[in-house]
């Protein structure tokens, strides 16, 4: 799948590379590896290509190659027996961008679904968003506007609209860190840009609970927590578009729980690495 805003001169370039399909996507060697702990049969790699007319394009591919059969299974009973991990992601960025929310061009995807005829492999490739992502750039942006309050709270408003909105579209995005959500600042404007898109999904059932777990990651997130100190009851009154404070309350505590647990799990998870 090409995607709809993709020119004809970088389709065009992408397929002298070979990146349009999958054989030749699995054979790219250039550009740089993106590695982090836990990516398993993930891969991730940042590449520039100068396009047919001049124009450069810095864009990002992931490459899976056969998912476990519980993740497959998984994947099926909530996606579709014909997806792939490149689809549904490459999918869900079509989705959300329809939202009206911020986040990375989807340029191409292709893959072969798992079954007696194919190797389950498939890659998606994507364009940067502008920008640095909130993990790295919370703090200074809290230290520039110490004395600019309305720079802080303009911030919380943008960040809850862009919650909100993911939400009320049913999704709920499973990986609500701070590390996929981007901050651009340009000409007095401010803009976030979401990614990572790729454990993304529209529950069936117990929607709260899975939203409260997006609240709660996005709080989590070590260079958030200053920020929360000051503006979460701004964020969640903001995130929630009312003013009533028995539902404000009864939110808080279930974010803060989830908070508790979270941390209660990774206390677990320190100790038995520790033995």
């Amino acid at each position: 799948m090409i995607g709809p805003d993709v020119s004809k001169s970088l389709q065009a370039c992408l397929s002298k590379q070979g990146l349009d399909t999958i054989e030749g996507a699995f054979a790219f060697d250039s550009g740089d590896e993106i590695y982090k702990p836990g990516l398993g049969h993930r891969e991730r790699i940042a590449f520039t290509v100068t396009d047919e007319v001049g124009h450069k394009h810095q864009l990002y591919m992931k490459r899976y190659s056969a998912d476990p059969l519980s993740d497959r299974l998984r994947r099926w009973w909530t996606h579709g027996l014909a997806t792939t991990p490149g689809s549904v992601e490459f999918e869900n960025i079509l989705a959300v961008r329809r939202e009206g929310i911020l986040t990375a061009e989807p340029i191409i995807c292709d893959g072969r679904s798992a079954n007696a005829d194919s190797d389950g492999r498939s890659y998606l490739i994507v364009a940067a968003v502008p920008g640095v992502k909130l993990e790295e750039c919370m703090d200074d942006f809290l230290a520039r506007n110490a004395n600019k309050p309305d720079a802080a709270e303009a911030f919380t408003r943008t960040l809850a609209e862009l919650v909100r909105t993911l939400h009320r579209a049913g999704f709920v995005h499973r990986d609500l860190y701070s590390s996929h959500i981007f901050l651009h600042e340009s000409d007095g404007c401010m803009n976030l840009h979401l990614i990572d898109l790729a454990r993304a999904f529209r529950p069936r059932w117990r929607r709260t609970r899975w939203r409260v777990k997006d609240l709660a990651q996005l709080k989590y997130s070590p260079p958030m927590r200053n920020w929360a100190e000051r503006y979460w009851p701004l964020f969640i009154s903001e995130y929630l578009g009312r003013d009533d404070a028995a539902q404000l309350r009864r939110w808080r505590r279930r974010v803060q729980w989830k908070i508790a647990m979270m941390r209660y799990r990774r206390g677990r998870r320190a100790k038995r690495a520790g033995k």
